[in-house]
């Protein structure tokens, strides 16, 4: 399942959230639309995780993550297929907004739901290993703009489209209900498992026990922060790098590349890290990379400063990923985690919807990413504040 698991979010990172990027580069070019109005649609789309996550979750909890993923995966397809076919921005913001569903029902909610119940004692290691599947994403960017260079950007939308049938399908059949419904249990343990063992789920919280810790909020708002930050830099960061500082797209590819270099590195120490340390200082720390990076992106003048964003920003979001599901998961338990992430996303979608659109509209208004940067770089390192008063409930 964690196999199954990276390759899910190695599609949606390759096909579309790494490279969302470059489409934008080019639908402003056919288009001719603001980078608001690229941002708005990333935006939009990003809202439904919150508006749906509830449902969401309590689905996963009640058919098991197969079921979802493999719907997710249908719609993810069929909206890349209509995408490739759009004219205008109303066939634009529905059809990205459908590809927005699929990856959600077919992504990271059902995927870490699946994993956080069959793991415990190395729950961080088993989801960073998963979700390099959406950082190794990065790494096929140079090839997705290849493809958009030679074949233009409606082929390969198209054709990203029967990609994700042909694998995306075939993979969410190795999902799993949890292993208590094949007789099994977590981490492989005794049918009477060590209760005190590390990682282990010392207590089983509902959806509403869990919102009624201060816990439950200072995650959701930290977690929120730092997709202000992730979300502004899928938008606009090649934008940036094109326009502003006069790169190349395949040079701006690069970048991506080594920014999922670092975030590989970051996944495989923060999982590593998390078994063993306060996963809520760990986040913390990331807070700050964020914040650092993105203000070296918004003020570079030199190919290095856009290098050190990269790398910053890669370790950070690396090590932090991962930790989101787990640190939920060791406060309150497997019963009802998918309910607990699906309310929790009512909060996330927050970051995700304002930080392209806080870059979008500055950069249009100012001629500049620096304001939008600087605003979203100061609240990702307020964020820092919440994941250290994110302290673990009492049970």
């Amino acid at each position: 399942m964690v196999g199954a698991g990276f390759g899910l979010e190695l599609l949606i990172g390759a096909l579309m959230f790494h490279a969302y990027g470059a489409y934008a580069v080019l639908l402003r070019e056919e288009f001719g639309w603001s980078k608001t109005t690229l941002a708005a649609a990333f935006s939009m789309a990003r809202a439904e995780s919150g508006i749906f996550g509830p449902i969401q979750g309590w689905l996963t909890d009640r058919f098991g993550p197969r079921a979802l993923i493999r719907v997710g995966m249908v719609i993810f397809a069929v909206g890349f297929l209509l995408f490739s076919r759009i004219d205008g921005r109303v066939a634009f913001f529905l059809t990205f907004f459908m590809m927005a569903v699929g990856t959600s029902l077919g992504g990271y909610l059902p995927i870490s739901v699946a994993i956080v119940t069959w793991f415990r004692r190395r729950r961080s290691l088993a989801l960073s290993l998963s979700g390099m599947g959406m950082a190794l994403g990065g790494l096929l960017t140079p090839l997705v703009v290849a493809a958009l260079a030679r074949f233009g950007w409606r082929w390969t939308a198209f054709a990203s489209g029967l990609v994700v049938l042909a694998l995306g399908l075939p993979l969410a059949q190795l999902m799993r209900h949890p292993p208590e419904t094949y007789g099994l249990t977590p981490d492989g343990e005794p049918r009477v498992p060590d209760r005190t063992a590390v990682g282990s789920d010392s207590r089983s919280y509902t959806a509403r026990e869990a919102m009624a810790t201060r816990a439950f909020w200072y995650i959701s708002l930290g977690h929120a922060a730092a997709l202000l930050v992730v979300s502004a830099v899928m938008v606009h960061m090649v934008i940036h790098v094109t326009e502003r500082l006069g790169y190349s797209l395949q040079q701006a590819g690069a970048v991506v590349a080594l920014l999922t270099v670092m975030q590989l590195t970051g996944q495989l120490t923060g999982g590593w890290l998390g078994d063993r340390f306060s996963k809520r200082w760990i986040c913390a720390g990331c807070m700050l990379g964020h914040a650092a990076a993105l203000m070296a992106l918004g003020l570079a003048t030199a190919f290095w400063m856009v290098l050190v964003f990269a790398v910053l920003h890669g370790l950070s979001w690396g090590m932090r990923g991962p930790l989101m599901a787990a640190i939920r998961a060791d406060y309150f338990g497997s019963g009802s985690f998918g309910m607990i992430s699906g309310v929790s996303s009512m909060v996330i979608m927050f970051g995700m919807m304002l930080g392209p659109l806080v870059a979008g509209i500055l950069a249009d208004r100012t001629g500049s990413y620096v304001p939008g940067f600087s605003v979203l770089a100061t609240c990702a390192a307020l964020g820092s504040l919440a994941f250290v008063l994110a302290r673990r409930p009492s049970a």
